[in-house]
């Protein structure tokens, strides 16, 4: 494949010095180079054709080394152009499925064994994004007593999600009044989304005429809705997962104690990491995000690679955040995988919640 201002000699000692670096961390010399790849051309030709290299941004030298290092250009060109991706072999696809597929079936569970699970497989850091629920559908409503003056209010939504809210009352309910409630709340409101709930509960409820017993807490729904399930929402938004630090620390990258520093300091900017995640999960489809390319100057030794997934309204994204020297043909066809089966699990349990 031709690329713009690389000739094919270029083109594979790109992809020659690119494939060096991931496997052994180690800079790139020419000699190895023309040992291992068999490029048909000298170590002094492939010397000058790594010098031009690194006069068009592609690679640099390290201090007091004689091979070089790819740049984030560089590996964006071969995320782009080069990268030749192979679908996960069969053992692997066999393991993200069993490791992933077992458990309980709750969205926020399935999420967390797919951020481990991947992080893994792949030696990097696992990430999830849980989905935001404001277009999720409600399927049932159940109050539970909590005390004289407190209910548990349990949504039951769509691809097996559960939302709960904490309803006070001022004196004690009657058993007969909470279960009029319960059936009038799924009557009126199972099918909607919690964003049409939010907006419309209190017309939703107006004219129900119910039993003076059921009057006093209907109207705590009437009154408080919006603010009721406002809770619910905002504690769903921005939910981010993480997998084990410790599989990223053994990395090379990460024997300094600088590099350790902005590896902790990562995991712990749970809003900012929400936020990157929040706009891949709006464009969808997988995303690559290398080094100096993100916008937060702490990402800048990261490389972020993630994909959607979905059932019906529900989206988010997994990934894996490491460093940009990492194997990019198979960790993107591991996070697509794995996002093809976050997708399939949630999708079977909106069939067996349906």
């Amino acid at each position: 494949m031709s690329l713009p201002g690389l000739n094919e000699r270029e083109r594979r000692v790109l992809e020659a010095v690119i494939q060096t670096y991931v496997e052994t961390a180690q800079p790139a010399g020419s000699r190895s180079l023309a040992h291992k790849f068999g490029l048909g051309v000298s170590p002094a030709t492939i010397r000058n054709t790594m010098s031009d290299l690194e006069e068009k941004g592609y690679l640099f030298h390290p201090h007091a080394s004689a091979g070089r290092v790819p740049t984030d250009v560089a590996y964006r060109v071969y995320v782009d152009s080069l990268i030749p991706l192979r679908p996960p072999d069969s053992v692997e696809r066999e393991r993200l499925t069993l490791q992933i597929a077992t458990g309980g079936s709750a969205v926020e569970a399935i999420l967390r064994r797919a951020a481990q699970s991947l992080g893994v497989i792949t030696q990097e850091l696992g990430i999830a994004l849980g989905p935001r629920f404001d277009n999720a559908i409600l399927e049932h409503v159940e109050l539970i007593r909590l005390s004289s003056e407190r209910l548990l209010v349990a949504l039951t939504l769509s691809a097996g999600a559960m939302r709960t809210i904490f309803v006070d009352v001022q004196g004690e309910i009657a058993d007969a009044a909470i279960a009029e409630v319960t059936q009038v709340l799924n009557e009126r409101l199972a099918g909607l989304s919690l964003r049409q709930i939010r907006s419309s509960l209190g017309d939703r409820l107006r004219d129900i005429g119910p039993t003076r017993e059921a009057s006093h807490l209907l109207n705590v729904f009437i009154e408080e809705g919006d603010q009721l399930f406002d809770s619910a929402l905002e504690t769903s938004d921005d939910t981010v997962v993480l997998g084990q630090a410790s599989v990223l620390a053994e990395q090379p990258e990460f024997a300094s104690i600088d590099n350790m520093r902005k590896l902790v300091a990562l995991t712990e900017t749970r809003e900012k990491l929400g936020e990157l995640l929040r706009r891949r999960s709006e464009t969808g489809g997988v995303s690559i995000t290398i080094g100096n390319e993100h916008s937060d100057p702490r990402l800048a030794s990261f490389t972020v690679v993630t994909a959607s997934y979905h059932a019906g309204p529900l989206t988010g994204v997994i990934g894996v955040i490491g460093p940009t020297r990492m194997p990019y043909d198979k960790v993107i066809s591991l996070v697509t995988h794995t996002s093809e089966l976050v997708t399939d699990l949630l999708k079977e349990n909106s069939r067996n919640h349906g």
